[in-house]
């Protein structure tokens, strides 16, 4: 599977921006699709996770109550919705798909992510 992540920009703090991924293949619902993102100078991190179906949804500690992730297997299509946006959220945003099971205590674990999309550029200002 193919995915290109869009959707990314500029945004003042406090406000809202909804960023997407994109996947291409018709064996697209078989995969659970993941958020990470990095910011300069640091580690890719976990943001969030949608299962298969899109039954469960898994987030971050930093991330949880503020963001929303969704997806829509008939267009091929995974959403993350941010808002209450902080200048902490600023990184370049990845998705990822992992095949498989997927539960709460694996979902941050990058290398089990095995295709990624570009990345799209998310800042948000003070």
């Amino acid at each position: 599977v193919q995915l290109q992540a869009s959707g990314g920009g500029l945004v003042q703090a406090g406000g809202s921006l909804r960023i997407s991924c994109a996947a291409s293949g018709r064996t697209f619902s078989m995969y659970n699709v993941g958020w990470f993102r990095q910011a300069p100078g640091k580690e890719r991190e976990f943001v969030a996770t949608i299962s298969r179906s899109g039954d469960r949804q898994y987030y971050s500690d930093s991330v949880k109550g503020r963001f929303t992730v969704s997806r829509v297997n008939a267009n091929n299509t995974v959403y993350l919705q941010m808002n209450i946006l902080r200048p902490e959220d600023t990184a370049v945003y990845y998705c990822g798909a992992k095949s498989g099971e997927i539960i709460g205590t694996i979902v941050a674990i990058r290398r089990l992510y095995k295709f990624w999309g570009q990345g799209t550029q998310v800042t948000v200002s003070s």
